[in-house]
C-alpha cells in the first residue's frame, strides 16, 4: 500500500527552495531545457538521487520518458507501473519499498545497474486541469519519503506543470509562426510564377487570374508569346498548402525551359510528364490544359491531360461546345509516347474558357454546384465584353450563387478571345 505518513506545513526553507524554483521555470527555456530544470529542481528540494519526467500525448494514451538518467525513449500505456497508475488515477503514489510493489518494474534497474529503494510519484496537472505528465523521484537520502516531501512535492509539481504547459504553448506559437512564413515563402514562388501582364496580340485578348482558397493554392496559369505563338496554360494540382503549391510550380518552369528550348509541344508533354511521376508521390497528380496559339492560321494545338471541361464558345451560333482531356492526368502515371495534339479552331468573336474545378464544384449552403451550364450561360450572356470584364462576370455570378459559402478550392480562370470582325 502507499505510504500515508503525517502531514505537516512548509517550512520557511522549504518554501524558499519552491519559491527559488517557480522563479527558475518562470525563465524562457526550450522544451528539453526546460524538463533538464525540472528534475534538476526535483532532485534538488526532495534531496532525491534521481528524478525523471513523463510527457502524457492524449491521443496515444501514453507515457513518454523525456528526461531521466541513463535511460530513454521509453513509452508506456495509461495504468502501466507506477507511473502509469499515477497519471490513470491521477494521485501521488508514495513507496517506501519499491520491490515489494507489485507496480514496480525492477527492468530497467538490471538494464542501468541503478538500484531503485523508494519512489515519489506525482501527477503534473495544468491550470485547466489537464494531464500534462507525470514527475517521479528515487530514493530520498538517508530514508524514505514522508508527508513533508508529499507536501514539498506537490508545490513542486504545481509549479513544473504550468512550466511545461507555458513551454508546450509557446512551442505551438512558434511552430505556427514559422508554417506561416513558410506558407508566404511559397506563397511569394508561387505568385512570382504567374505572369504579370497579360499578352498582347493583335486580333486577340486574353486574360488569366488564380485565387487560392488558402495562403498557397495547387492551381497556376500563363499566358505568354513564344516565337509568334501564345503559350496557354491552366494547372490544377491535388490538394492544398505547400507541396501542391509548389507542384504546380514546378510543372510550369519545367513546361517554359522545354518549350524555350525548342522542343515540340508533345514532346515537352511527354518529358513532363514522365519526370513529374518519378518525384511526385504516387498519390498526387496534375490536371492542366497546355496550348499553343497560333494567331495567323487562328489555331490553338493542345493537349489536356486530366483537365476538363475545355470550353469553346461559338459567335456564330451563341452556344458552346465542351472538350473532354485528351489523356491521364501529369504524373498519373508513366508513358512510353504521347497522343497527338488536338486542334481547335477559333472564328471571330470565339471564345476559349479554361476554368479550374474551384468555378465548377463550388457548392452553396444547399451543396448544389455551380455547374457548366452556368459558366456558359455567362460567357454567352457577357461575350462582347473585355476578357477581364468577362472575368468579373464570372466571379461575381459566382460569388451570388454562393450566397455566403465559402471558397473550399482554389479558383483560376484563363480566357482567350479571337475579336469579332469590324
Amino acid at each position: 500500500m502507499d505510504a500515508q505518513p503525517s502531514r505537516r506545513g512548509l517550512s520557511a526553507q522549504d518554501l524558499q527552495k519552491v519559491l527559488e524554483v517557480t522563479r527558475a521555470l518562470a525563465a524562457p527555456f526550450d522544451l528539453m531545457t526546460m524538463l533538464s530544470e525540472v528534475t534538476a529542481a526535483a532532485r534538488q528540494v526532495l534531496q532525491a538521487e534521481r528524478a525523471s519526467v513523463w510527457l502524457h500525448e492524449a491521443l496515444a494514451e501514453q507515457l513518454v520518458l523525456k528526461v531521466a538518467t541513463d535511460v530513454q525513449d521509453i513509452r508506456i500505456p495509461l495504468g502501466t507501473g507506477m507511473v502509469g497508475v499515477c497519471a490513470r488515477e491521477r494521485r501521488v503514489i508514495n513507496v517506501p519499498d519499491c520491490y515489494a510493489d507489485p507496480r514496480f518494474d525492477p527492468s530497467v534497474d538490471r538494464r542501468t545497474g541503478f538500484r531503485t529503494r523508494c519512489a515519489l510519484t506525482l501527477p503534473l496537472i495544468d491550470h485547466k486541469g489537464g494531464l500534462v505528465g507525470v514527475m517521479q523521484v528515487l530514493n530520498r537520502t538517508g530514508g524514505v519519503f514522508d508527508a513533508a516531501d508529499e507536501e514539498l512535492a506537490g508545490a513542486l509539481a504545481a509549479q513544473c506543470a504550468v512550466a511545461l504547459q507555458r513551454v508546450k504553448m509557446l512551442d505551438a506559437l512558434l511552430e505556427g509562426e514559422r508554417m506561416k512564413q513558410e506558407l508566404e515563402l511559397a506563397r511569394s514562388v508561387q505568385m512570382s510564377s504567374l505572369p504579370s501582364v497579360m499578352p498582347r496580340v493583335p486580333g486577340y485578348d486574353a486574360f488569366g487570374m488564380s485565387r487560392p482558397a488558402t495562403e498557397t493554392g495547387g492551381d497556376t496559369f500563363d499566358l505568354a508569346q513564344r516565337d509568334g505563338q501564345v503559350l496557354i496554360v491552366l494547372g490544377d494540382a491535388t490538394g492544398h498548402g505547400i507541396a501542391p503549391a509548389l507542384s504546380v510550380t514546378q510543372m510550369h518552369a519545367m513546361l517554359r525551359m522545354a518549350l524555350r528550348l525548342g522542343t515540340d509541344l508533345e514532346a515537352a508533354y511527354l518529358q513532363l510528364n514522365n519526370l513529374l511521376a518519378e518525384t511526385m508521390a504516387e498519390d498526387r497528380f496534375i490536371t492542366a490544359f497546355i496550348g499553343l496559339l497560333d494567331p495567323a492560321a487562328h489555331a490553338v494545338r493542345y493537349v489536356s491531360p486530366g483537365q476538363g471541361p475545355i470550353v469553346h464558345f461559338h459567335a456564330a451560333t451563341g452556344g458552346c461546345t465542351t472538350h473532354n482531356p485528351t489523356s491521364f492526368p501529369l504524373a498519373a502515371m508513366q508513358l512510353a509516347k504521347a497522343r497527338p495534339a488536338l486542334t481547335l479552331s477559333l472564328e471571330p468573336g470565339d471564345i476559349l474558357v479554361l476554368l479550374s474545378d474551384g468555378i465548377y464544384e463550388y457548392c452553396d449552403s444547399h451543396g448544389e454546384q455551380f455547374g457548366e451550364q452556368r459558366v456558359m450561360d455567362l460567357v454567352a450572356a457577357y461575350r462582347h465584353e473585355r476578357m477581364d470584364a468577362l472575368c468579373e462576370r464570372l466571379l461575381a455570378g459566382l460569388e451570388a450563387f454562393a450566397a455566403g459559402a465559402p471558397q473550399e478550392d482554389d479558383i483560376t480562370v484563363v480566357l482567350v478571345k479571337r475579336e469579332e470582325s469590324a
